[in-house]
């Protein structure tokens, strides 16, 4: 686990959506859609988060609306250990997602193997495989800003989707072969591949 003093994965990746941009409200169907979970599942832990206050929920219309409670005492300690642990998926996805010429992203590498529930130690960077031909300054200006709110080195590879699709070369096997979290492309929703 990511973070081993959390309930569950996706207690962590609930956490990440609401805490990363606490201006924000987003409804329960919007937050398994961002994490890939099933709703019923995100239902109880943002329930058990709203009963320990560390969210807020209000009711709009039929949509229950949560949100970070930034009035929380331990709100800057809890926000920091979740941004820089879970944030790297829902930020990267974010700041990818607005660049033109990418057609996937993914993360991996040890991050990847650790959301994956492989052991390991705490990842040290995040590391990024970019399928498309995006601007390179586009994507060095999304590394910055993914490393000044994670406080962690973001390395972004790029290939093309040919070489992807023909994974002959021993790094894209490489890649391939272990876990990714789905930033942009197939799935990215719920950053499975």
């Amino acid at each position: 686990m990511l973070t081993p003093f959390l309930r569950s994965e996706t207690q962590g990746a609930v956490l990440a959506e609401t805490m990363l941009d606490p201006t924000i409200e987003l409804t329960v169907s919007e937050i398994a859609r961002r994490t890939g979970v099933l709703q019923s599942v995100v239902h109880r832990e943002v329930s058990r988060l709203v009963e320990a206050d560390v969210l807020r929920d209000r009711r709009e219309g039929n949509n229950r609306l949560i949100r970070a409670n930034t009035e929380h005492p331990l709100w800057q300690p809890m926000s920091e250990i979740v941004v820089e642990t879970y944030g790297p998926a829902p930020l990267l996805r974010d700041l990818l997602a607005e660049i033109p010429g990418i057609r996937e992203a993914y993360i991996y590498g040890s991050w990847a193997s650790r959301r994956a529930g492989q052991p390991g130690p705490p990842p040290r960077d995040i590391d990024v495989l970019v399928v498309g031909a995006p601007a390179r300054t586009d994507l060095l200006d999304a590394a910055d800003a993914a490393q000044q709110k994670l406080h962690t080195e973001v390395n972004i590879h790029t290939t093309t989707p040919e070489a992807w699709a023909a994974q002959d070369q021993p790094f894209l096997v490489t890649v391939a072969s272990r876990p990714l979290v789905t930033l942009v492309g197939r799935d990215a929703a719920s950053g499975r591949t």
